[in-house]
């Protein structure tokens, strides 16, 4: 089975993914809900660490360290760091604070050196706001934002006609690699008879909301 599929049947497993109706922050009812905050055990976390590898390996994107963004993107760098290393690919990996400290080794940025072609590792992008603030401070470090890695892409509109993501893409120059998208998760409800009576609602709101496939 393909790694997006396992990652979507592992995220329904880990209740991570559910179906029903939910409002969003945008005050939308969508038909399924992403909380990645619920990856929240030893073991998930492992596992999760392993899809985004695969995904960062799939993708192509040359890369010399890894950044997580505080708070959510600091877990998710460690563990990635780690998956990678046993996949073969050992990378440096750094973080930072919210708020800067002047004692001890002080600074904002905790771990490797900003250096080369900086991999940023999130959960997902809602308004963008991580991504700038981490590119931002890549930039400030002397390196180069090389593009982001989250576990899901909804494939929705924003306030306009692009997703967040296009909208990141579209200002950074930097390519978004996801785990699994909605069209990734729609073909899994196309596979899955058990599942079926969400097909139609997830579909509905794709048409409604949904940006077109990313290249």
């Amino acid at each position: 089975m393909d790694f997006r599929q396992e990652f979507i049947e592992f995220a329904l497993a880990q209740n991570v993914l559910r179906f029903g109706e939910f409002k969003t922050k945008a005050g939308r009812l969508s038909p399924y809900f992403f909380n990645a905050g619920l990856f929240n055990d030893g073991a998930a976390l492992d596992r999760l660490s392993q899809f985004y590898a695969k995904a960062i390996l799939a993708s192509g994107v040359a890369v010399d360290m890894l950044f997580g963004p505080a708070y959510k993107g600091i877990p998710l760098v460690a563990v990635s760091a780690l998956a990678l290393a046993r996949a073969g690919s050992s990378f440096p990996f750094a973080f930072n604070r919210k708020e800067t400290k002047d004692h001890g080794e002080g600074g904002d940025i905790i771990g490797a050196p900003l250096a080369g072609r900086v991999l940023i590792i999130d959960d997902v992008i809602s308004a963008g706001t991580s991504v700038r603030e981490s590119v931002e401070l890549i930039r400030k470090g002397g390196a180069t934002p090389c593009g982001v890695v989250i576990a899901l892409d909804r494939m929705e509109r924003g306030t306009g006609h692009l997703s967040a993501v296009q909208e990141v893409e579209r200002d950074y120059g930097i390519p978004v690699v996801s785990v699994a998208t909605l069209d990734d998760l729609m073909s899994f409800l196309r596979q899955r008879p058990d599942f079926a009576q969400y097909e139609a609602a997830v579909a509905r709101y794709r048409e409604e909301y949904g940006v077109g496939p990313r290249a």
